[in-house]
């Protein structure tokens, strides 16, 4: 016989809340929803979701309560009014914020007598319950132990950490990336179908160099940890000379050259620091500022 599955609350049912319920119930977990518009709860509960309520219902459900709402604001105006209901339940809380928000709803739980762990959904909805796409948690690894099982019915369930505000750091970073490497893609499509090749040959390339991008991380991060960057691959002064390539083509192509005209900052800025002899890691130098010793 299956073991039984843990029954779950789900707060918000938003593009991504109902995702995540969708999930749970695919899994087979015992499912309870609210949304402060229940309309939106009437395909879950077609599926066999039970609708709260009232958010004391909610919460009343079961121990593990997700909420994914809009913002932290939105999180207390839910659950500050009945917050004594929160005692002995865990809350994963599946909302975008900042770190800090992330640390102090850390501490209102706790002085509510719940667990917490914060989270970072690193999927649109349509990839939740795929077990490749990835869910951050930071906080206590045992709450993550004890409810793993259903939360990886959502995704990967990573732990970064027991400081709450983690996977939030760890949401800004990641999106950061995305968004950088998204429109460097969209900045090197626009060169090169401005001479009749289409972005779908360009991004079959593209794809491929992305995976040897990789590799330089890896090869990166011990320089930056270590705080040593040999300039034994390719100096800062050698991709300051390649980037002027880039821009070149850029500007005789009408191709707005913003993105490049950025990046060849941060170069020249690390290059005027000393690091012209160094490997393109040490521009990190310049990106975190001044820093006390």
């Amino acid at each position: 016989m299956p073991s039984e599955r843990e029954a779950v609350t789900v707060i918000g049912l938003g593009s991504m809340g109902s995702a995540l319920a969708a999930a749970l119930l695919d899994r087979g977990h015992p499912t309870t929803v609210w949304n402060r518009s229940p309309e939106k709860a009437a395909p879950l509960t077609a599926r066999g979701a039970r609708l709260a309520a009232t958010p004391a219902e909610a919460l009343g459900a079961g121990s593990l309560v997700i909420v994914c709402v809009l913002d932290y604001e939105a999180v207390h105006t839910i659950l500050d009014p009945v917050a004594a209901a929160l005692a002995g339940t865990t809350l994963v809380n599946l909302t975008s914020g900042t770190p800090e928000q992330a640390q102090r709803a850390a501490e209102w739980a706790a002085g509510h007598g719940a667990d917490y762990l914060d989270g970072a959904i690193m999927t649109t909805p349509p990839g939740v319950g795929s077990p490749e796409m990835m869910f951050l948690y930071s906080g206590s690894p045992d709450v993550l132990a004890d409810h793993r099982p259903a939360l990886a019915a959502l995704g990967d369930p990573l732990h970064l950490g027991t400081d709450p505000g983690l996977a939030a750091l760890y949401d800004a970073g990641l999106l950061g990336l995305m968004w950088s490497a998204l429109t460097g893609w969209l900045h090197g499509t626009a060169l090169v179908t401005a001479e009749h090749a289409t972005a779908t040959d360009f991004t079959r390339v593209a794809v491929r160099w992305l995976t040897a991008v990789g590799g330089f991380f890896a090869a990166y991060a011990p320089q930056v940890d270590a705080g040593r960057y040999p300039g034994d691959d390719a100096t800062v002064e050698v991709q300051i000379a390649a980037i002027d390539h880039l821009r070149h083509a850029a500007a005789a192509r009408g191709i707005d050259n913003a993105l490049p005209d950025l990046l060849k900052s941060a170069m020249e800025r690390a290059a005027k620091a000393g690091h012209g002899r160094d490997s393109y890691a040490s521009v990190i130098e310049v990106l975190r500022g001044p820093r006390s010793l």
